[in-house]
């Protein structure tokens, strides 16, 4: 039996199991998302991946496609839900795109110009400066995390290693290192693992690198974040 939901008018066919999120990246059609990794149990942390569902809203990366369901994604009051959540994300880190080596590259930024927040609409926090450049290949700036725990989920199922994790509750969570002295150079971290590369901000970042790719040649700069992550979860598939 085929099953299929419409999603902004368009029929998405999807299979026993798949999420509103699988089904969409799997048809070609493109949900905002920070915190979703096709192949990664479905996290829900970014709220990014807002949709309504005969008209309630909820996550699209959590919520199971239902068969002749009606969702919308693509909506100005979804997208202003989507606005106000990238920018606060903005305000609580520190991200200074310009100055960014992953700047054209992080998808942050790449969100943002998605659905349209291109100026700060809050005044930031400016936390101390916190980095962790301990370790002889990576180097960590906490301010720049945004707490979509990838990392996480990657060095624990993926690497088998559980370098990191979440401390904290509310406004004072924040990214910890397991190890002895909480540094990064004590951990069982490589620069070969899962965890290295899937940073979506510039939380984590190889060193001597920095600024490689240049302007132009990045990502985002090449190709819109719909197109390019889309092709991603393409390539993720073969």
């Amino acid at each position: 039996m085929k099953m299929s939901f419409t999603l902004d008018g368009k029929s998405i066919p999807f299979k026993e199991g798949d999420t509103i999120m699988d089904a969409a990246l799997n048809a070609g059609e493109y949900i905002p998302h920070l915190c979703h990794e096709p192949g990664f149990t479905p996290h829900g942390s970014c709220r990014l991946c807002l949709v309504s569902l005969d008209g309630r809203n909820i996550s699209a990366c959590t919520q199971p496609a239902v068969d002749g369901s009606v969702v919308e994604s693509n909506t100005e009051s979804i997208n202003t839900i989507r606005r106000e959540l990238v920018a606060m994300l903005f305000a609580e880190g520190v991200h200074i795109c310009p100055v960014c080596e992953k700047s054209g590259s992080c998808k942050l930024q790449a969100v943002a110009y998605h659905v349209g927040l291109l100026t700060p609409r809050y005044t930031q926090f400016n936390p101390p400066g916190r980095l962790d450049a301990s370790h002889p290949d990576m180097i960590i700036d906490f301010n720049r995390c945004i707490l979509c725990e990838l990392c996480v989920r990657a060095s624990r199922d993926t690497d088998g290693k559980r370098v990191f994790s979440l401390s904290g509750r509310g406004i004072e969570t924040s990214l910890v290192i397991n190890s002895e002295n909480g540094k990064l150079g004590d951990s069982l971290f490589e620069v070969t693992d899962k965890a290295a590369a899937i940073c979506p901000v510039g939380a984590i970042l190889p060193k001597h690198k920095g600024y490689e790719l240049p302007i132009g040649e990045r990502r985002y700069d090449i190709s819109a974040i719909d197109d390019a992550d889309l092709k991603s979860n393409r390539k993720s598939d073969e």
